[in-house]
């Protein structure tokens, strides 16, 4: 594996300035590519598949693309651009990044490739960095330090990805309540009270629901950012 960094493709023209002209702009080639992610993952996105889905010869596409990389760099810097930006502020620092994480909830369902191609080493683009602008905007209130804040944009785009990704047999992936217990069911059928005395009781225990918050994903959220963010007193 070569140790040297490969070159953002935004840092280059949209096509080479030499040969035929070409036929089609990165925007068809990555609205093209999109929809195949969507109905069949990343591996249906070849630069072949893509070619043909365009009508063209795969060579061609390497008139705007170095690499399949350049095209999943593309790819989730424009589904990015999915995420509402004009919605007005609402409530507090916490309660802004929670609606957020939800329309990054929204938008990973919309693409469920999204979250494999997030996990790859892959150059950031404009819409990338829209976003963590956009979150480190919302932290601004907080006295945290860059580095700690940019930890916590790292660590809620992973909870999302998480929650993201439906089990199988699991009740529809827009109900977490819903997922939440029947994943607790599945584990309680495997609690032994002699062996698991403390999950036993847990589950036996009542609970007091008043501060659980509207969702599992809520309250996860919360209580990652303000573990992450706010210092005990």
């Amino acid at each position: 594996m070569s140790g040297t960094a490969r070159e953002s493709i935004w840092t280059r023209p949209d096509r080479r300035s030499r040969g035929p002209v070409p036929q089609h702009s990165r925007a068809e080639i990555v609205a093209a590519a999109t929809a195949l992610a969507d109905a069949g993952g990343l591996p249906a996105v070849s630069m072949r598949a893509v070619a043909a889905a365009l009508d063209t010869g795969a060579g061609s596409l390497y008139r705007y693309l170095s690499s399949r990389d350049d095209l999943l760099d593309l790819m989730v810097d424009a589904a990015l651009s999915e995420l509402p930006v004009d919605r007005p502020p609402s409530g507090d620092w916490l309660d802004r990044l929670v609606g957020l994480a939800r329309d990054q909830l929204a938008l990973y369902r919309r693409h469920p490739w999204l979250s494999e191609a997030t996990r790859r080493p892959g150059a950031f683009g404009p819409r990338t960095v829209d976003y963590f602008e956009r979150c480190l905007a919302i932290m601004a209130p907080l006295p945290n330090a860059p580095g700690a804040k940019m930890e916590a944009v790292a660590v809620l785009t992973g909870v999302v990805a998480l929650f993201s990704v439906p089990a199988p047999m699991n009740p529809p992936p827009d109900d977490p309540q819903a997922m939440a217990r029947k994943q607790a069911g599945q584990l309680f059928a495997l609690v032994d009270p002699a062996r698991h005395p403390h999950l036993a009781a847990a589950f036996t225990t009542p609970q007091d629901n008043a501060d659980a918050g509207p969702d599992l994903f809520e309250r996860t959220i919360r209580g990652v950012l303000r573990g992450l963010l706010i210092k005990p007193a």
